[in-house]
């Protein structure tokens, strides 16, 4: 008898599956892989959601007006026009269910996100890829693969997982350099950490057009990855679509009392980033003098490049650390073997894992 396939278009996708399991026989687990918050969520944050733990058997609003209000007064922007989903990544597959096409295509970059040509297959578009300039998103890659098929741009800026990011001059001149048929979608999870002059989220951009769309997390700085928390900021008209196809109650109570409380904790949020600026150019100084190669970012990441020899790889080093509980995101995936990323941990996080790094490249046992 035979099996039940799935729709052609999906038939050969590789699911999207992070190594989130902790190292097996350690007591303390270091979570370097997946970018979480150095420093967890807000106390306020969490204060909360125990005030609203007595209400859980209760649906939560539609349309969650509460938090689109305050982030609306956080950013200086219009709530109608922005959606809330359960984190990013549903946001990410309600823009392709709602505007590709079967055969449509839709362009993401060289070491984007792995989900951008996930959720244009499931949608059954046609994933694009335009090469990188170095590691560094190319915006005449995007153009010159632009054709009349082309309904979606998917830029993660700052990049996910290369760090890198565009100016905002680069990021105009792409939404003009694209027909107006074409949605721009900006993907800005780690625009808290940007400490550059020339960088702008997509605020703007949004507000001048009405084919761009701007994405936001609570997942990083916010550090409230486990609530699966995002945002979008469009057009009124697609604010309005999205809002018609996506799951009515997809962002949870807990979420969105503590979403309204982080957002309004700025202590908080200037606390996280002075972490960050204080600890990843101590970071990348460590790695320099290992004779490892970090690359320049904005975030709260970075790539490192290893020695190509297979005892002191990155594949060899990503499992050394493993083994010592310290748990790094390998690159093969994106086609970077020589590469392992790592997100900046707690001060504690930081020295262990330089500390193991060191008796790796000195030929330790694990």
């Amino acid at each position: 008898m035979p099996s039940v396939a799935p729709k052609a278009s999906i038939a050969d996708l590789i699911g999207y599956k992070p190594a989130l399991a902790g190292a097996p026989g350690h007591a303390r687990v270091v979570r370097l892989h997946v970018n979480e918050g150095a420093l967890g969520p807000s106390p306020k944050a969490m204060e909360a959601m125990q005030t609203v733990a007595t209400r859980i058997h209760q649906y939560p609003a539609v349309d969650a007006s509460g938090l689109a209000v305050a982030i609306g007064r956080k950013h200086g922007i219009d709530p109608q026009r922005i959606v809330l989903g359960c984190g990013s990544d549903e946001l990410i597959q309600v823009l392709c269910l709602a505007y590709v096409e079967p055969g449509d295509e839709v362009i993401h970059t060289q070491y984007g996100f792995l989900l951008f040509p996930m959720a244009a297959k499931i949608a059954g578009g046609v994933p694009v890829s335009a090469p990188d300039d170095g590691y560094t998103v190319s915006v005449d890659a995007i153009l010159e693969r632009v054709t009349p098929r082309t309904k979606l741009v998917f830029l993660a800026n700052p990049n996910n997982p290369t760090g890198t990011y565009l100016a905002h001059d680069e990021v105009r001149r792409l939404r003009a350099g694209l027909p107006d048929r074409v949605v721009l979608v900006l993907d800005a999870a780690y625009a808290e950490y940007v400490q550059r002059n020339d960088y702008a989220a997509g605020i703007e951009l949004v507000e001048e057009t009405d084919n761009t769309v701007m994405l936001r997390t609570f997942s990083k700085a916010f550090g409230m990855a486990g609530l699966r928390l995002g945002w979008a900021y469009c057009p009124k008209t697609m604010a309005d679509t999205l809002y018609s196809i996506r799951p009515p109650y997809g962002v949870n109570i807990p979420a969105l009392a503590a979403g309204v409380a982080a957002i309004e904790d700025q202590a908080f949020q200037d606390a996280t980033v002075a972490h960050n600026a204080r600890w990843m150019p101590w970071l990348q100084a460590q790695f320099k003098a290992l004779g490892l190669e970090p690359l320049p970012t904005v975030t709260n990441f970075l790539m490192v490049r290893f020695p190509t020899e297979p005892a002191r790889n990155a594949d060899a080093a990503r499992r050394f650390l493993a083994a010592r509980g310290i748990l790094v995101r390998e690159m093969a995936g994106y086609g970077a073997p020589e590469f392992i990323r790592l997100s900046v941990g707690s001060e504690d996080d930081n020295q262990l894992l330089v500390d193991a790094l060191r008796d790796f490249l000195n030929g330790a046992s694990s």
